[in-house]
């Protein structure tokens, strides 16, 4: 067998006269990360209330019961996509200017929510309603202390002080995350559509007065 046919063999196996490929075995974060990202174009490709775990599983080449054993439901594992897209900003903003920075940790928030549209909030509400549909929005919009939207506004926040914009002294934690308090409230009561003027005057009008006292 030449060169080209072993390379051949290497990747592919028979059943009959079928050739199929053989995919690589992926595990732990590698196999996750397939997950969440066929779960987020399945989700954008038919909406929340047509997306299935079998849709996702095809898309994802993988098998359900190894999504099961992660994600118990279609809600739990949305969920993991958001946090995966909208909780774990790429990089902290630092353009020189805390207003500019602010925009863009809020917008970076608002716009992957708007992408997936109010019937998935809705739909994910609903599956809730008989566990814990009260702490969904606060887990879709985590600002704990140590989450990755609150360490990033704080991030922001210190590089304006190394600027002289503001002393971080002075500023309390409820402040701190009021901005992102304040997008989870229009999320939940707008059910996923914040404009750009909303977040502009959610910054203008409240934030930058608070922490340039």
């Amino acid at each position: 067998m030449d060169k080209k046919n072993d390379e051949l063999s290497a990747t592919c196996k028979y059943v009959g006269d079928e050739e199929h490929h053989v995919e690589p075995r992926r595990r732990g974060e590698i196999l996750e990360d397939a997950i969440l990202k066929a779960a987020w174009d399945e989700l954008l490709k038919v909406g929340y209330s047509h997306m299935t775990m079998d849709g996702v599983a095809t898309r994802a080449k993988t098998n359900k019961s190894v999504m099961y054993r992660r994600w118990s439901s279609k809600s739990k594992l949305v969920l993991a996509v958001l946090h995966k897209h909208v909780i774990n900003p790429e990089g902290i903003p630092n353009t020189g200017d805390l207003r500019n920075d602010v925009l863009i940790l809020l917008m970076g928030i608002a716009k992957p929510l708007q992408t997936i549209g109010a019937e998935t909030l809705h739909g994910l509400m609903i599956e809730h309603i008989s566990e814990d549909s009260i702490h969904l929005i606060p887990e879709i919009m985590n600002v704990e202390e140590k989450s990755p939207l609150t360490r990033s506004m704080i991030a922001i926040l210190k590089n304006a002080e190394l600027r002289g914009e503001i002393n971080l002294k002075k500023i309390s934690p409820q402040i701190i995350s009021l901005p992102m308090d304040l997008v989870r409230y229009k999320i939940l009561t707008t059910r996923g559509h914040i404009s750009d003027k909303t977040i502009n005057d959610i910054i203008d009008d409240i934030f930058l007065p608070l922490v340039r006292l």
